[in-house]
């Protein structure tokens, strides 16, 4: 009958397991921190459409080409508050007086109660005659 040494006995060793362990600790954490980052992104995409949708809410909203009037226009939708500043464009070239369009800028600044906020500019062309 012969001895078996405790290094000749099936299994693992402990420092064998340690090193297996410590892997996993760095694969699941590594996995932890794409999956935060991940829904971190989810939930500013899903505040950005929001208020991407208020924000096309507003526009449709304007005043046709005909009663559309620099200013400024304010006031508060969904839990956004918004802003609307019209103003006429300077365009160089071209003879104002025989132009049948004025054109105005149109910008819209909306911001939630988390701060969160979005800026949109567009252009909108308006009669002369209703100037």
């Amino acid at each position: 009958m012969s001895r078996r040494s405790c290094s000749d006995s099936a299994g693992f060793t402990l420092i064998e397991t340690l090193v297996a362990l410590a892997i996993i600790a760095v694969v699941l954490g590594t996995i932890g921190a794409v999956v935060a980052t991940t829904a971190k992104g989810t939930r500013a995409i899903d505040q950005r459409m929001a208020l991407a949708g208020t924000a096309e809410t507003l526009l449709a909203d304007l005043p046709t080409r005909s009663l559309l009037k620099p200013g400024r226009r304010s006031g508060e939708l969904a839990g956004s508050r918004w802003r609307v500043d019209v103003a006429p464009m300077n365009v160089p070239g071209g003879d104002p007086a025989s132009d049948r369009f004025v054109p105005l800028a149109v910008n819209l600044r909306l911001q939630r109660a988390d701060g969160s906020a979005i800026q949109v500019t567009t252009v909108k062309l308006v009669p002369r005659a209703s100037q």
